[in-house]
């Protein structure tokens, strides 16, 4: 195989395939599902296209149960030619800040390749979710009192001050012991964001990661800080191509749970693919990393997601070089692989 150069009066119908390969795709939605948030392909399907597609890993992610390392070992059990991750996403289907959740993770199946903390069911995320009446967005907390009474004082929150909670102090002491393992901040606030970074810092944490939907929500001037700090900064597919507005209970089996005005924060640099990624070129690529969220039955299909990026950067007038430190190179570091 052979990556040709690409001028815009001279575009390779093949270069974004032979991009994909050796790729490496750090957050999918692999299932099982909730029936209400039907999903597009299995794990299986998921790592068989992947494998196809020449790609080196997949990282699997699950935000109801939270626990998708035992799913990635089964994946792995079954395609062969491909490494498959899971982790830990926080939930307060188990408890929320749970020590003894992480400490199992780390320890099921494959282990745990990461920690997150919390999609739909932290604070900040459940305080703004909602759905359109009458064309008007509400948030669930304000419709339903039930909602306010149970979810959002079970919901996950990042406390910004000391002392820290023995919970979270002993999870960060098991991350500490873990270098090869990293963190996701999880769907927080940024001031939860920057908070995790400072404990991270403490607690000598080897990795760490600002998930998409909570980096939307930073201000240039915070995100080039953490890139100065060590830290990663995730982009997805999702935060220019996604289903924004389908009603979908991401989370929350009820149907009036379904979710129809979160998503990304409608961040002006996250409306379309040209602000994003002149927004990418600014802070500076090297801690960056490319993933697609997908997974989800409204989506395109992981690989194609991942096909998606490459194309789009291309036409942006990306180098092949830029574009494989983003989906090839900076995942690899992140997740601890020889280059």
């Amino acid at each position: 195989m052979t990556i040709s150069g690409e001028t815009f009066y001279n575009r390779s119908m093949e270069l974004p395939d032979e991009l994909l390969v050796g790729s490496i795709d750090t957050h999918i939605h692999s299932g099982p599902w909730l029936k209400s948030c039907p999903g597009r392909v299995d794990p299986f399907q998921i790592a068989e296209q992947a494998k196809a597609a020449g790609m080196r890993a997949v990282v699997f992610y699950d935000h109801t149960l939270g626990n998708s390392a035992g799913t990635a070992w089964l994946a792995s059990r079954v395609v062969k030619g491909i490494d498959i991750y899971g982790g830990i996403i926080l939930t307060s289907v188990q408890g929320g800040m749970n020590p003894r959740a992480v400490k199992t993770a780390l320890n099921y199946g494959a282990g745990a390749k990461f920690v997150h903390f919390g999609a739909h069911c932290t604070y900040h995320m459940a305080s703004n979710e909602g759905a359109l009446i009458d064309g008007k967005p509400m948030k669930f907390k304000d419709l339903y009192p039930k909602f306010a009474q149970e979810e959002l004082t079970r919901a996950i929150r990042i406390p910004l001050d000391d002392p820290i909670p023995g919970e979270l102090e002993e999870i960060l002491g098991l991350l500490a012991e873990r270098p090869d393992v990293f963190v996701n901040t999880g769907h927080v606030s940024p001031a939860e964001v920057m908070r995790l970074a400072d404990l991270a810092e403490k607690f000598g944490i080897a990795k760490l990661i600002v998930a998409h939907p909570a980096r939307a929500l930073l201000t240039m001037e915070q995100q080039k800080n953490l890139v100065s700090r060590g830290f990663y900064l995730e982009g997805a597919a999702s935060d220019w191509l996604f289903h924004r507005g389908l009603p979908r209970t991401n989370y929350y089996v009820e149907r009036e749970y379904a979710d129809e005005i979160a998503g990304i924060a409608n961040a002006p640099q996250f409306n379309g693919v040209g602000p994003w990624a002149r927004q990418l070129k600014e802070i500076g690529l090297d801690n960056i990393v490319l993933g697609t969220d997908y997974g989800i039955r409204s989506s395109p299909t992981p690989v194609e997601g991942m096909r998606l990026i490459v194309s789009a950067l291309l036409d942006l007038e990306f180098t092949v070089d830029e574009i494989e430190t983003l989906i090839k190179r900076n995942p690899a570091r992140l997740l601890g692989l020889e280059a």
